[in-house]
This record gives C-alpha cells, sequence and structure tokens, in this order.
C-alpha cells in the first residue's frame, strides 16, 4: 500500500496524540445510540448512564486533534498561498465527496428497498424527513452543504472548523512568530476566561461586556474558540513535565474536569424538558471542564516512547489514514452498536467493542482505498 509522504517533523508522540484522537471521536460517536436512544427499552436507565459515563470521558478527542494541528503548523513556514494550495483541497475533495454520500444513503436504502427503520441502525440523529428515502430531501441536504452540515452527516462539523482554522492559521501564525512566551501565556489566559461563559451565558445571563442584541462579540470574543486550542497544542509542545509531575497534576486534573461533565450532562438530561443547547452544554468542547480534560491526555502522551521501529512505522501507518478514517467512520459507529448488541456484549463494554469494530473496518477500507493510487488523496485526503 502506497501511503502519503510523512511530514518532515514527523514526531512519534504526536502519532501516539493522534490515534488517541482518532479512536477517542470514534469511540466517542459509538456513544450517540445510547445518549439518543431511538425508541424505548426495559434498561434504559442502564443504556443512558452507560453513553454519559464514556460519552463524558471521551470530549478531549476534537480538541486534540486542534492541539495536534497547532503543535505541528505553528509558526506557519512559507506563504499563505502555498499553505493555502497544499492544506484546503486535501481537506475539501473528501469532505465534499462523503457529504455527498452521506446525504444520498438514505435514498439508496430506498432504491434496495430496504426499510427506513435501518437508516436510524447507521444516524441516531435521523429524524423524518430523511425517513422518506426521497431523491428530493438527499438533493436538498446537498445543495445545503456549501451552508452546513446535514442531520446525516453530523461529524462534518468539524471540518467546516478546520477549513476554518487553516484560513486562519497563516494570520495568527504571524503573531504567534513574534510573540514572546509570556504574551502567549496571557492569551492562553484570556481564553480560559472565556471557557466559563457557555455557563455564565446559560445559568446567569445571555449577554455579558458588550453583547446585546446587536452585537454578538463581547470584550474577549477575540480570545475565544478553537484557536485557543491552536495555541494551546504550540504552547505544550515545548513544555516538559516530568512523569510524576504529569501524573500528580494530570489524574486530579481529569478527574475534576471529568467529573463536571459528567455530572453536569447527567443532570441536564434528568430535566423534564430540556433543549438541544442545554443538552449539550456541559459537553461543550470550548468549556473548562473539557480542556481539564484534554490537557493531561496531551501531556501524558508526550511521555510514550516507542523504541521499536516496526511499531513505529505501524503507528504511522495508522495515522496517517486518520482524516480517511474520520470521514468514513460514521457510516460504521451505528452499525457496529447494532451488531454488539446483537452478540449481547455486556452493556458496559459496549461502547469500547462497538468503537474498535467500527476503526479497523473504517481503517481497511481506508487502506484499500490508498491502493487506487493517487486519486485516493481525493477520497480520503
Amino acid at each position: 500500500m502506497k501511503l502519503p509522504n510523512q511530514n518532515n517533523q514527523h514526531i512519534v508522540w504526536l502519532d501516539v496524540v493522534r490515534l488517541i484522537a482518532m479512536f477517542t471521536v470514534v469511540c466517542c460517536h459509538c456513544t450517540d445510540p445510547f445518549n439518543f436512544y431511538p425508541g424505548t427499552a426495559p434498561n434504559i436507565g442502564e443504556i443512558k448512564f452507560w453513553g454519559a459515563i464514556y460519552g463524558a470521558a471521551l470530549r478531549p478527542c476534537v480538541p486534540l486533534f486542534v492541539m495536534i494541528t497547532g503543535a505541528l503548523l505553528l509558526p506557519v513556514r512559507g506563504d499563505a498561498s502555498t499553505f493555502y494550495k497544499k492544506r484546503i483541497p486535501r481537506v475539501f475533495f473528501p469532505f465534499l465527496i462523503w457529504s455527498v454520500l452521506y446525504n444520498l444513503f438514505p435514498w439508496i436504502t430506498g432504491l434496495l428497498g430496504l426499510s427506513p427503520r435501518i437508516i436510524l441502525d447507521f444516524f441516531p440523529y435521523a429524524g423524518e424527513d430523511v425517513m422518506r428515502q426521497s431523491f428530493s430531501v438527499a438533493m436538498k441536504y446537498i445543495a445545503s452543504i456549501p451552508f452546513n452540515f446535514s442531520i446525516l452527516a453530523v461529524h462534518m462539523w468539524y471540518i467546516y472548523l478546520l477549513i476554518g482554522l487553516y484560513l486562519y492559521l497563516p494570520v495568527f501564525s504571524a503573531w504567534v512568530e513574534k510573540a514572546s512566551e509570556r504574551a502567549k501565556l496571557i492569551f492562553l489566559v484570556a481564553w480560559g476566561v472565556t471557557l466559563l461563559l457557555p455557563y455564565y451565558y446559560q445559568f446567569v445571563s445571555g449577554y455579558l461586556w458588550g453583547t446585546c442584541s446587536w452585537n454578538s462579540f463581547g470584550m474577549l470574543y477575540a480570545f475565544a474558540g478553537f484557536n485557543g486550542y491552536l495555541l494551546l497544542g504550540h504552547y505544550l509542545r515545548n513544555i516538559e513535565w516530568s512523569m510524576r509531575k504529569t501524573l500528580l497534576i494530570g489524574i486530579p486534573m481529569f478527574a475534576v474536569g471529568y467529573c463536571v461533565t459528567f455530572l453536569g450532562f447527567r443532570h441536564m438530561t434528568a430535566l423534564p424538558e430540556f433543549t438541544d443547547e442545554m443538552l449539550e452544554l456541559f459537553f461543550t468542547y470550548c468549556s473548562i471542564n473539557v480542556v481539564m480534560m484534554t490537557i493531561p491526555v496531551f501531556m501524558l502522551a508526550k511521555k510514550a516512547k516507542v523504541r521499536s521501529e516496526k511499531v513505529r512505522k505501524a503507528l504511522a501507518n495508522l495515522t496517517v489514514c486518520g482524516f480517511g478514517v474520520y470521514m468514513i467512520h460514521y457510516f460504521f459507529t451505528g452499525p457496529s452498536v447494532e451488531l454488539v448488541r446483537a452478540i449481547h456484549v455486556p452493556i458496559p463494554l459496549q461502547i469500547p467493542v462497538a468503537a474498535v469494530v467500527a476503526f479497523i473496518v473504517s481503517w481497511m477500507l481506508v487502506r484499500l482505498i490508498y491502493r487506487t493510487g493517487r486519486i485516493a488523496k481525493y477520497i480520503v485526503g
């Protein structure tokens, strides 16, 4: 199999971080049929409990991807146009191809004479519209791709974000390259304050620091969002902690972040009524509790020592397929959960076992696509 060339800056511990991010994002999407269980069951309480247990623990998945981007690409080398030509097409074309395929899926199931119920097995979020298995509905979703993801390709939200981060990186890089370590730390502190804002807006007031009905951009707007994870990845790449310090700081930090995430999510789902925003509040990636879980995972992965050349090559092989795995894994998470339920895997183990199945199938398919040669980069990056 011919895989893309590795980056000249190849760093083994970042392969470890990338593998963790890849697997946890697949695992995270395997929790969807638990947290958004379609229908009822005698053990629905146990199903949702384990969905929350795993769902809370897996929140670092996307932040880790963004931190890897910051660690590898900041500061950007070369001019902006060269950077854009190299990075954006490799993301855009697979995103477009797979977005179309996801949106055509319900219509294809109709052509094959399959029951609309199978759509829910693949996509727990699917609504009544897609259950019609209509070509016109598929085309409506496809036409909306330039504007947003559809309910059939929920995970594509990250690709819109990633393209935006790539557009922003050369601009942000100019500051990062000249900024002192103290200036970077000041930025991260200001960003840290913004991580509390989701809770302020939910529990105190919808407006703060200049935001109002005619202005959504408050005082710390320029410090908010995923650009903080970009800088955090860049900053922590050069920070070295001993294993003892990593564990002494990391374990309590992760534990506190996890407890807030898990208990907050359980509180929200126990309410008689809640909005989508309330449901996702404690799962918000740009929140203080998720950052508290993400930093220890990143720092612990930095301590990984991979001495075996075979293991290093296998790790590189796995991680270089990561973008393709992200593109296609959502086709397999739902069926993998159905499989582990059918073979009566104990509920506490269903999510990780389903994730292993979905990950392996996705990775093998990406490897197969790479055998097509140059065209593979347009399909799986």
